[in-house]
């Protein structure tokens, strides 16, 4: 199937093969124009031309080179697909967790799963480079589609207004791209489109004010953008900026040390009200007699179709269009090792990593064997403990990720290795629960009834209840116990890239109250030191770069 985005029936080429050429660095070059096979003024003549650049900024999260060589990393000997936008996030939101071990011994890898890093990991260094390289590339787009440059360029009527458009998605996709560095690296370089390129070094902004820059854009952008659910699948909406805002102020006390989760329930409210369901198991048929889950369908190798009531902004994939060695074909081979069926997950073989820490499966009543659907785990031959981190029977696998339809068809791609299953970076099981916490946290603008609504909601879709069933369900009290909304979280969301930041703000990350296997080094775990509640910059940067300050611990 193809899943490239569309606008007008020209197609948002994900290969960008406009735009070639990729930047070495990252502090260095942020406040550098991209290298283009054309000039500058020649592409932004011509109106048509900026779909295809507009989809550079959208590539930039999912692909990673058009070459068979990193754009970012060229010449530096590292592997492709590692140093993607997508993968190198998941590395450091699932990885550190209790969620998520890997079994690749890679001395960087293994920092990771062990929260030992330091700032010269060579990961950290990845996702920090690559979400700067995606703010250079929206900054090139927003600085040269002002009105001044449309005017100036002869561009105007339809094609300025759908220019436009093009220019407020971009400010959503930098505002993305500053949320996971405000999120993960906290004080960080900082170029908008209003900076010239130049030689001049980036300058350092403080967590509490790129949080709001990140507010104010995405506020300023909410008007701008199509309404939610009204434009191409795949393309930001107000939608994806409204769920972005309730997660900047469900963070907002972490980040700023003001609580705002009034403020997260007035864009949870919005986002709700726009249109979007949840995903349901469809009704058995002949032809498929056993169809998937409603909730298995959100990471099947058609949830552009099966899911798109309930994805809100999706990191699109195509094995045919889209192939790279990260993104969702990382998380559905990676999962897939030893006696697991490759085919069974429409891919050619698996690649024997990622597993699960015993805190995942026992966060289900019944474990592994749970009723819930969500409980997607492979045990033969595993595991639960983990004594040895780079065995890959060490922790149960999960089958959460396939390269499969709902109907059981294989993926696109007729050599099985690149897949087509869309990663959902926002959805509304996320935002139903970011309600429920804000309320449980004091907002106002919701209510524990509609509260508990919500969570029954999702698990009225895992216990495939229907009609009036109510298997699964909890109580209002359940909902606002201590630690429910987070172990929810983790039933709902797990392994889809927001697990260190849900741990981060109950407390857990780095605490001795709460553990999991080889937290801090040590089987048993242990607690760590606070400052690991931030990555550090890399060193490299702050060689590069003397005018930041590293963060604090490091």
């Amino acid at each position: 199937m193809n899943k490239q985005f569309r606008s007008g029936g020209a197609a948002l080429a994900v290969t960008a093969s406009l735009l070639g050429g990729g930047l070495s660095g990252c502090t260095k070059d942020l406040d550098r124009t991209p290298f283009y096979d054309l000039n500058t003024e020649s592409v932004y003549k011509d109106p048509a031309n900026y779909i295809q650049v507009l989809a550079k900024c959208y590539a930039g999260f999912n692909l990673s080179g058009n070459s068979g060589s990193p754009d970012v990393f060229a010449g530096q000997g590292k592997d492709e697909g590692e140093t993607s936008y997508l993968r190198a996030y998941w590395y450091l939101q699932e990885l550190t967790t209790d969620e998520a071990v890997v079994a690749w011994n890679s001395g960087p890898l293994q920092e990771l799963n062990r929260t030992t890093w330091s700032s010269s990991n060579d990961l950290i260094n990845n996702s920090y480079t690559r979400i700067f390289y995606e703010v250079t590339l929206c900054n090139e787009f927003i600085r040269e589609t002002t009105d001044d440059k449309l005017s100036s360029r002869g561009i105007a009527g339809a094609d300025a207004d759908n220019a436009r458009l093009d220019r407020a998605e971009a400010r959503f996709l930098r505002a993305l791209a500053y949320y996971h560095a405000l999120d993960m690296y906290a004080n960080v370089p900082f170029v908008t489109e209003a900076d010239a390129p130049s030689k001049n070094l980036p300058k350092q902004i403080k967590r509490a004010d790129l949080f709001a820059y990140v507010e104010s854009e995405l506020k300023a952008i909410e008007p701008l953008l199509k309404a939610a659910r009204q434009g191409p699948y795949g393309r930001a909406d107000q939608g994806a900026a409204q769920t972005l805002l309730a997660k900047l102020y469900l963070n907002a006390e972490v980040y700023t040390g003001t609580a705002r989760y009034t403020d997260c329930l007035t864009y949870c409210n919005k986002v709700i009200g726009g249109g979007y369901a949840l995903s349901q198991t469809s009704p058995a048929t002949a032809a498929n007699p056993k169809p998937a889950s409603g909730y298995a369908k959100l990471f099947m190798a058609d949830n552009n179709v099966t899911g798109a009531s309930e994805i809100i902004f999706p990191i699109t994939s195509d094995g045919l269009v889209s192939q790279v060695y990260g993104g969702t074909t990382y998380l559905v081979h990676a999962q897939v090792g030893d006696s697991m069926v490759a085919k069974n997950f429409g891919i050619n073989g698996g690649w024997f990593g990622n597993r699960t820490r015993k805190n995942l499966p026992l966060l289900f009543a019944g474990g592994a064997s749970s009723a819930d659907s969500r409980a997607m785990f492979f045990t033969p031959g595993h595991t639960l403990e983990i004594k040895d981190l780079t065995a890959s029977t060490n922790g149960y696998a999960t089958t959460k990720w396939k390269n499969v339809t709902s109907t059981g068809a294989p993926g696109s791609d007729p050599q099985g290795i690149f897949v087509d299953t869309d990663f959902p970076m926002f959805r509304l099981g996320d935002v139903y629960l970011m309600y429920a916490e804000a309320v449980q946290r004091g907002g106002q603008g919701g209510t524990p009834a509609q509260a508990l609504t919500y969570v029954n909601a999702l698990r009225d879709r895992a216990y495939n209840n229907s009609g009036t069933g109510t298997a699964g369900h909890v109580t209002a009290a359940d909902v606002a116990s201590p630690d429910f909304i987070l172990a929810e979280r983790g039933r709902e969301l797990y392994w889809e890239g927001s697990r260190r930041t849900d741990l981060i703000r109950f407390g857990k990350f780095t605490s001795a109250s709460y553990l999991w296997p080889w937290k801090g080094g040590v089987a048993a775990g242990q607690g760590v030191s606070a400052n690991l509640n931030i990555f550090p910059l890399p060193s490299t940067d702050i060689v590069a770069n003397p005018t930041l300050t590293q963060n604090t611990g490091y």
